[in-house]
C-alpha cells in the first residue's frame, strides 16, 4: 500500500492522519507559526482523497492546533508542548509549504503578547466585560479622545480631543473621511502611487480618483493645482509621512508650500499618518517635523490607529478632525456602519495610558531598523535601485532591465514569496511596470532573509517576459 507523508498509508481514516501531524505540533516538529500545505497539495502528496484531507485540516482545527487564514493558508497554533528556543526549520524544498509572505505588513515586537496582556484581564470581569461589549459611538469616550490625543501630539501639533474620532481600523477611517467630504461622482486627488485600498474605497464609494505627479519630497503642489484647475476637486488624500510605497518623507518646505496651496484651493486633506509612528529614534524620540494638519488644521482630516503600532486583530482606527466637521465625519461612521467595538477602544486607551503603545513603538523602530540594514546587505549589489527609508518597514525596488514586475512577481511566486508589483499602487493610467514592493515587518528575520537572498538571486539571473 502506498505510504503517506506521515508514515501511514492510503486508508487510514482522517483521524489517524491528524493524530500524526497534532504529534509534530505538540513535540515542536511543527512550530507555531508555519503554514501547512494546501490542502490539494496535501492530498496529492499523501495519496488521499482531496475530502479527506478537508477532513484532516478541519479536525485539526477542531482540536485548537492549527488556525486557517482566508487566502494565506492554514497555519500552525501556539503548542504549549512544543520546546522552547529550538532554531527554524529549514524550508521544504516545494515552494507551495514554503510561501513566505512580504505583501502583508503587519510587524511584530517580540514579547508583544506579553505586553498586551495585562491591560485585557480587568477588561474580563464580568462588570467591566458587559459595558465594554456595549456598541460604542464615533465621538468614543472622554477618556479615550484625551488618550488619544496625547499620544498623537508632536512638538509642534496637539489634536483638539473633541476634535477626535473613532473607527474599527484606520481603513475605515479613510472610508469615513472621503465619504463625509466627496459625493458620489466626485473628484479626489491622490498621489500617483498611492495605498491599493484607496482604490477599493474609491470604487466602492463612486468616487474618481486623480493621480497627481510626485517627485524626490513627494507630491507635487503645481500638480494639484493643474487637476483642480481642469476639473474641481472635492478632497486630496496623501501620505506625507513614510509614503507607502515609496518611504519618501516631506520635507517642511514642502509641507508648507503644499499646506499654502490646499489653503488657496480650498481643497480639504485626509492625511494618512498609519506609518508615522516609526520616523523617530528607536528610543522612543518624537517624531520628525509635523503633520500636514499643523499647517491647514482648518481642512486636514487625518488618519491614523493601532494596528500597525500594536496589532492588527484588535485595533481602532482614530480621525482628527475640524471642530466644524466632526458632525459630518460622525454621520458617515455611523451610516458607514464604521464605529469602533467598545472592547477594543478600552483596551486601547487602557495601553496607551499604561505605555504599553510607548514601549511597542521604541520596539518597533528598533525592528525596523533592523530589517532595514538586513535588507540593505542581502540587495547590496542593486545599489540605488532599492529604495528606501531606513526607519520604514518596506522598500520599493526598480528592477534590472530585463524584468517587469508581473514577471518577476510570478517567478518570486514560483520560489514560495509573495511580493507586490509595483502596478498595484498606481492610479488611473499611471504604470509601474518595473517597479515591486517588499514589505519587511511581517516574517521572522530568519526567513525574511532567506527570502531576500532568493529574490536577488533571481533578479541577477534575469529573465525578458515574452
Amino acid at each position: 500500500m502506498q505510504e503517506n507523508g506521515y508514515g501511514g498509508h492510503m486508508d487510514d481514516d482522517y483521524r489517524r492522519l491528524a493524530d500524526r501531524i497534532a504529534d509534530d505540533i505538540v513535540t515542536g516538529r511543527l512550530r507555531p507559526g508555519e503554514r501547512l500545505p494546501p490542502q490539494r497539495a496535501f492530498a496529492r502528496r499523501r495519496g488521499i482523497a482531496g475530502s479527506t484531507a478537508g477532513r484532516v485540516y478541519g479536525e485539526l482545527v477542531r482540536r485548537g492546533l492549527v488556525v486557517g487564514e482566508v487566502g494565506r493558508g492554514t497555519f500552525v497554533r501556539a503548542a504549549p508542548h512544543a520546546p522552547a528556543g529550538r532554531a527554524l526549520a529549514e524550508p521544504a524544498v516545494n515552494a507551495e509549504v514554503t510561501a513566505v509572505n512580504l505583501e502583508l505588513n503587519y510587524p511584530s515586537a517580540p514579547g508583544q503578547s506579553e505586553l498586551l496582556a495585562p491591560a485585557l484581564a480587568p477588561l474580563l470581569r464580568p462588570d467591566v466585560l458587559t459595558e465594554a461589549l456595549r456598541p460604542a459611538p464615533a465621538t468614543g469616550t472622554a477618556e479615550a479622545r484625551s488618550a488619544v490625543a496625547r499620544l498623537l501630539t508632536t512638538p509642534g501639533w496637539r489634536p483638539d480631543p473633541d476634535g477626535v474620532l473613532f473607527t474599527g481600523n484606520a481603513r475605515q477611517s479613510i472610508a469615513a473621511a472621503l465619504a463625509s467630504l466627496v459625493r458620489p461622482g466626485g473628484r479626489v486627488g491622490v498621489e500617483a502611487l498611492t495605498y491599493p485600498l484607496v482604490k477599493e474605497i474609491a470604487a466602492r464609494l463612486g468616487i474618481t480618483l486623480v493621480p497627481l505627479a510626485m517627485d524626490q519630497d513627494g507630491l507635487r503642489p503645481d500638480a494639484l493645482t493643474a487637476a483642480h484647475r481642469t476639473a474641481p476637486l472635492s478632497a486630496l488624500y496623501v501620505q506625507p509621512t513614510l509614503h507607502n510605497p515609496t518611504s519618501v518623507t516631506m520635507r517642511e518646505e514642502r509641507k508648507r508650500e503644499l499646506a499654502g496651496t490646499v489653503r488657496e484651493l480650498g481643497v480639504s486633506v485626509v492625511e494618512d499618518r498609519i506609518w508615522s509612528f516609526l520616523a523617530g529614534s528607536a528610543t522612543g524620540a518624537a517624531a520628525e517635523g509635523e503633520p500636514l494638519a499643523a499647517h491647514v488644521p482648518e481642512l486636514a482630516h487625518v488618519v491614523d490607529g493601532l494596528s500597525k503600532r500594536v496589532a492588527p486583530g484588535l485595533t481602532v482606527g482614530f480621525l482628527v478632525v475640524p471642530p466644524d466637521r466632526v458632525e459630518a465625519v460622525a454621520a458617515a461612521v455611523r451610516s458607514g456602519g464604521w464605529s469602533a467595538g467598545r472592547f477594543a477602544l478600552e483596551a486601547g486607551v487602557r495601553w496607551v495610558e499604561d505605555g504599553t503603545v510607548t514601549r511597542l513603538v521604541a520596539a518597533k523602530r528598533a525592528d525596523a531598523a533592523r530589517r532595514q540594514r538586513l535588507m540593505a546587505r542581502e540587495l547590496a549589489d542593486f545599489g540605488g535601485a532599492v529604495r528606501s527609508d531606513p526607519r520604514a518597514y518596506y522598500a520599493w525596488w526598480e528592477l534590472p532591465a530585463s524584468w517587469r514586475a508581473d514577471t518577476f512577481t510570478a517567478a518570486a511566486a514560483a520560489h514560495g514569496i509573495a511580493i507586490t508589483p509595483g502596478n498595484a499602487f498606481a492610479v488611473g493610467s499611471q504604470r509601474a511596470p518595473g517597479v515591486v514592493r517588499l514589505g519587511l515587518a511581517s516574517v521572522p528575520e530568519v526567513e525574511l532573509v532567506r527570502a531576500l537572498r532568493t529574490l536577488a538571486a533571481i533578479a541577477r539571473r534575469g529573465r525578458t517576459a515574452g
